[in-house]
């Protein structure tokens, strides 16, 4: 009888519940990121927390690291920030980094078409739900890199149809929206009314529960991270202002600093919304089953299609 019973019930699950879940659309992110780190600077406990809730999330790395580093020539410096890129996207639990090795500190010299297509056509292939983007609106930003990445990865949304990239349309890549979009800061928080799109919306969220876990990625940015402290502990000599902490450079006080700059980063943005660590986007878009409705001045002229015979 048991038997019976057992065969039944996947029998069911086998008729019902599998076509379901098969129709459900899948909950795929992709983070545009200008370097190896700067998408966990600027979102990375949100990151986290979809992706525990089962999301996977793909990385979309335009420059290729080679000019972030101490004592090291350009392809050694690639070449050990990218080792450094993807063990930091595994801690996160990012399920892949796509790294389009342009160079790094020199975006304004590709075409800004060019780059714009690079992430189309992978984000046609990933076809995610929700699009993370440096906020190419924000002001007085030193990385120009950040700015180029930005303004080409904001271009895919509205570039990205079946109208455009015709020769992908050709060989069956279709053209595809992204719902949702976040723009983000790495360096700092958001000023009152900066950035984001038009019609964007300040949100902010809190990643009290993974900031560990971003804090754990972002430490496995070895090259970067030293190469930031030597550079901070230069800065407070010419000043007059050593640091005891970076007296003697080494792994634990490079850690230190760079722990210590993303908790304060985090802290400061959820002091603004009442979380103890927080991280904040302008976000444009809905989710799906939140769509606004159409205004009444469209509606007022709109006509039903007709029903095909």
């Amino acid at each position: 009888m048991g038997f019976l019973l057992n065969t039944c019930a996947r029998t069911l699950t086998a008729l019902f519940v599998l076509p379901a879940l098969a129709q459900q659309p899948p909950r795929t992110i992709v983070a545009i990121s200008a370097g190896g780190g700067d998408y966990l600077k600027g979102a990375g406990g949100t990151l986290a927390r979809f992706i525990d809730e089962g999301y996977k999330v793909y990385v979309i790395q335009t420059g290729n690291d080679e000019k972030y580093s101490i004592g090291l020539g350009p392809a050694e410096t690639r070449l050990a920030n990218n080792a450094d890129a993807e063990r930091a996207a595994r801690a996160l639990g990012v399920t892949e980094i796509v790294n389009l090795n342009n160079k790094t500190g020199e975006l304004s010299q590709l075409s800004s078409n060019e780059l714009r297509n690079q992430m189309s056509t992978l984000i046609r292939f990933f076809k995610p739900q929700k699009l993370f983007l440096p906020d190419p609106y924000i002001h007085y930003d030193p990385e120009w890199d950040q700015f180029w990445t930005g303004r080409a990865a904001e271009e895919t949304n509205y570039t990205n149809s079946g109208a455009f990239l015709a020769e992908l349309v050709r060989i069956g890549i279709k053209g595809h929206s992204v719902p949702e979009t976040y723009y983000y800061s790495t360096r700092r928080p958001y000023r009152p009314g900066e950035g984001g799109h038009n019609g964007a919306r300040l949100e902010a969220v809190d990643i009290s529960g993974t900031f560990q876990r971003k804090a754990e990625a972002l430490m496995q940015l070895r090259t970067t991270n030293r190469a930031y402290a030597e550079h901070v502990r230069q800065r407070l000599e010419l000043m007059n202002r050593p640091s005891a902490l970076l007296e003697k450079l080494d792994e634990a006080s490079v850690d230190a600093l760079a722990r210590e700059w993303l908790r304060e980063l985090a802290i400061t943005i959820g002091a603004k919304h009442g979380f103890s660590h927080g991280e904040e986007f302008n976000y444009h878009g809905s989710p799906p089953g939140e769509r606004q409705p159409l205004p009444p001045w469209i509606l007022e002229r709109a006509k039903p299609l007709p029903r095909k015979p």
